[in-house]
């Protein structure tokens, strides 16, 4: 497989080395591998702090910036960070006012921010903790106990980081931001596997006429493997698991997300979308906001996962709130 790299072992770093060249509103400490807004620790403000294996950009580095993320810890592709690095991230945002770690329910992950945080506490720093498992596929898989974190990190990140950013407290961030994750559910279907940079080819072998359904952001299998089919019967399937697991009723209000795991062209996703808009609208279901691209992805993948949160006003107010970073920008 080709890849526009030097040597698969520096990938991370280098590629972090990109993002502080290219954009002057963060800092980038290469030595602990994490992504700072240039202007923290705000005094006074809730830092909130996400981080994950790398692969899945912009997730989680371009959501750092006004409105969203005050840091973000990248590991190593598809490998959790390590608790030094995320207290480095703590220690970087903390203004006073208390973190709120937001961390996707993998087994790596939770245990290494839940190290992370109790250092921090040593210190006098406050953490709170959102756990983000909203995907419906499968209840446990490889990495995790129970549901696996994926697209609606995405929302929790925007709306508990436009709460911080009007002055909320410690609890309230957090709350909204628990709040955001009960509401919201994923499900995504991959067309093809991805390829890491160590390995240098696909994680899986899936056949051309084959698609995995319910596929995890790391490659990881899906509730089952089936011939592919067709744009509008996979949205069904999507939003059947959805529906499911977490029931959408005639006259809700939702954001949802059309994301493209790192592989899909935007015509796909926007054509996928279309089917998603056509679904909700015999359901009754209002789309209120919504976005279409590539968010949350794991490397190459062709594939798509969609989200759907049912929103309340004050989501809506913070979804709508200004946000500026490099991988999400309105309002300012």
């Amino acid at each position: 497989m080709k890849k526009f790299i030097n040597a698969a072992e520096d990938v991370v770093r280098e590629a972090l080395a990109g993002v502080a060249a290219a954009h002057a509103n963060l800092r980038v400490d290469l030595t602990n591998q994490i992504v700072v807004r240039a202007d923290a620790p705000v005094a006074g403000k809730v830092g909130l702090v996400s981080g994950g294996g790398s692969g899945h950009e912009p997730l989680h580095g371009g959501f750092v910036g006004s409105g969203m993320l005050d840091a973000a810890c990248p590991g190593e592709v598809f490998t959790s960070p390590v608790p030094d690095q995320i207290l480095a991230a703590t220690r970087a945002v903390d203004g006073g006012a208390g973190i709120v770690h937001i961390v996707k329910n993998y087994t790596g992950d939770v245990m290494n921010f839940q190290m992370a945080a109790e250092l921090a506490a040593d210190e006098g720093i406050r953490v709170e903790t959102v756990l983000v498992d909203d995907d419906v596929a499968v209840e446990d898989s490889t990495w995790t106990a129970g549901r696996r974190g994926t697209g609606a990190t995405l929302l929790v990140e925007k709306i508990a980081g436009a709460a911080a950013a009007e002055g909320a407290t410690l609890g309230d961030v957090a709350a909204i931001g628990r709040r955001v994750n009960e509401t919201s559910a994923s499900f995504a279907v991959a067309l093809t596997a991805c390829t890491t940079p160590a390995a240098g080819r696909p994680g899986f072998d899936l056949p051309d006429d084959e698609m995995e359904v319910g596929v995890g952001i790391h490659g990881e299998p899906g509730r089952r493997r089936e011939k592919l089919a067709s744009a509008k019967a996979i949205v069904r399937i999507a939003l059947d698991a959805i529906g499911s697991a977490k029931p959408l009723s005639a006259g809700d209000r939702t954001i949802v997300v059309v994301n493209g795991l790192g592989g899909t062209p935007l015509i796909e996703l926007y054509l996928l979308f279309g089917e998603v808009a056509a679904e909700l609208k015999e359901l009754g279901v209002e789309i209120s906001r919504s976005l279409v691209g590539n968010y949350v992805t794991s490397l190459d993948m062709a594939g798509m996962s969609l989200t759907v949160c049912r929103a309340d006003d004050e989501m809506l107010r913070l979804w709508d709130a200004p946000v500026q970073t490099p991988g999400l920008r309105w309002g300012c």
